[in-house]
C-alpha cells in the first residue's frame, strides 16, 4: 500500500505540473491576443480623457449629475494596447455618449424626433418623443424620423462592450496565470513529499531514488 500511495503522489505531481504550465501558457497566449488585437485597432485616448478633464467638460456640458461611474486612470494620447486602458476608454466614451445624448440613456430617450411644437410632457425633454403623432415626418418616406441621438448610442454601446470584454478577457488570462502558478506548487510540493517519503522508505517503490548503501569497512588483520 505504502508503494502504491508512492507512485501515487508522483504521479499526481506530474499532472498537477503539466496542467500548472498549460494553464500559464494559455493565460499569457490570452493576454498577448488581446492585446495585439487591441492594438490592432489603433485606438487612441483622446485629450479629455483624464479624471480631471473628463469631470471638468461633463460640468460645461451639464450633464455632470447623469454620470455614476467615473473613470479613475487617464488614457490621454496614449494607445489602447491592454485590457486595463480599453476598459477606462470604455468609461469615458459612456462620458462623450452622455455628453451627444444630453445626460440621457438608451431608455430614456425616445424613439422618435419631435416636430416643432411638441408639447414638453410628451417629448424627452432633449427633442425626442415616442408618440407617433408628434413624431417629425420624413417628407420623402412619409415615415417618422428616428432619433438620431439614439443611434450615436447604440454605436456608443457596441464599442464599448467590445472594449469591456477585451478586459475580462485579460483578466481571465490573467486568472488563468495564476491559477497554473498555483498548480505548479502544489506540484512541486506532492513530488518534494513523495520523494522525500520514498527516500526515507528502505522498501520503496521507487528504488532508483534511494543511493545504494555503503558497505560497512571490514577490518583488516
Amino acid at each position: 500500500m505504502r508503494k502504491f500511495f508512492e507512485f501515487g503522489g508522483l504521479v499526481a505531481a506530474v499532472v498537477l505540473i503539466a496542467f500548472g504550465v498549460t494553464a500559464v501558457v494559455m493565460g499569457v497566449n490570452g493576454r498577448n491576443t488581446v492585446n495585439s488585437s487591441l492594438a490592432n485597432e489603433y485606438i487612441v485616448g483622446s485629450a479629455d480623457m483624464t479624471p480631471s478633464a473628463i469631470k471638468a467638460e461633463a460640468k460645461q456640458a451639464g450633464i455632470y449629475s447623469a454620470v455614476k461611474e467615473w473613470p479613475s486612470k487617464s488614457v490621454a494620447n496614449q494607445k489602447i494596447n491592454n485590457g486595463d486602458r480599453a476598459r477606462a476608454f470604455a468609461g469615458y466614451m459612456r462620458i462623450h455618449a452622455l455628453e451627444a445624448s444630453g445626460g440621457l440613456t438608451y431608455a430614456q430617450m425616445g424613439r422618435f424626433l419631435a416636430k416643432p411644437g411638441t408639447p414638453a410632457k410628451f417629448t424627452d425633454g432633449q427633442g425626442g418623443t415616442n408618440i407617433d403623432k408628434y413624431a417629425a415626418v420624413d417628407p420623402t418616406t412619409k415615415q417618422p424620423v428616428d432619433n438620431g441621438r439614439r443611434n450615436v448610442w447604440v454605436t456608443e454601446t457596441a464599442l464599448t462592450t467590445a472594449l469591456n470584454t477585451s478586459y475580462m478577457a485579460s483578466q481571465l488570462g490573467l486568472f488563468g496565470i495564476v491559477v497554473g502558478i498555483a498548480l505548479l506548487l502544489s506540484g512541486f510540493g506532492f513530488a518534494i513529499l513523495a520523494i522525500g517519503g520514498a527516500l526515507r522508505n528502505p522498501q520503496t517503490a521507487v528504488a532508483f531514488l534511494r543511493r545504494p548503501a555503503k558497505a560497512p569497512a571490514v577490518p583488516v588483520a
